[in-house]
């Protein structure tokens, strides 16, 4: 099993973070947290590292002139903390080639819907006006698109008479928190086999190189 550094990208309250802070401590996950980023000073992510001890580093886009600038930021951050493994818990930025190409088949994601239906920032809106019965979540590697990456676990929820936005992202929330820290799990043991747009699970103990 392969040590990983994982480096946590965070818009927000971090409640992403905080489940794979749980599986780490747990022993579900063999991994380190080596760095949590957020993209805005006052993101409770970074709470939540400072709070475990985690380095905790905001870099902030409006800080930068333009978006190559940032993402080079972000990058020498994560350089710098050893990071092997970009994991994105509700970063809401688009990540350019630029970063993409730096951490090829090495960024997840966990998306709020079933991708490939309702990609981008509003997930919950969208899919309750267009009226589905069933929503849920979505973790993915990252590549050059929005949200298109190779999917490697989704999770579902019924969509409810009466849901709000706010209703339906608490219920997919719970579903987050599981799949995200599984997904994590099964990139450290080596068992994700992506072949073009299928990402293959391969049984426990099959591990090996990506």
């Amino acid at each position: 099993m392969r040590e990983e550094k994982l480096g946590v990208l965070c818009s927000g309250r971090g409640s992403n973070l905080a489940s794979i802070i749980a599986a780490i401590e747990d022993g579900s996950i063999h991994a380190e947290i080596a760095v949590v980023i957020a993209d805005k000073a006052d993101a409770y992510a970074l709470e939540r590292a400072r709070k475990k001890g985690i380095p905790a580093i905001a870099v902030v886009r409006r800080d930068y002139a333009e978006r190559d600038a940032f993402e080079r930021a972000l990058l020498e951050q994560l350089y710098a903390h050893g990071v092997t493994l970009v994991v994105l818990a509700g970063f809401m930025r688009i990540l350019s080639p630029l970063f993409v190409h730096a951490y090829t088949g090495r960024i997840l994601n966990i998306h709020p819907a079933l991708l490939p239906s309702f990609p981008g920032a509003h997930a919950h809106r969208d899919a309750l006006a267009y009226g589905v019965k069933v929503s849920g979540c979505t973790v993915h590697f990252v590549d050059e698109g929005t949200d298109s990456g190779p999917i490697i676990l989704q999770a579902s929820v019924p969509v409810l008479e009466g849901d709000t936005e706010e209703t339906l992202a608490a219920r997919v929330l719970e579903q987050e928190h599981r799949i995200f820290p599984e997904a994590i799990k099964l990139y450290i043991e080596g068992r994700l086999h992506t072949d073009g747009r299928q990402v293959h699970i391969l049984p426990a103990g099959e591990g090996g190189a990506l």
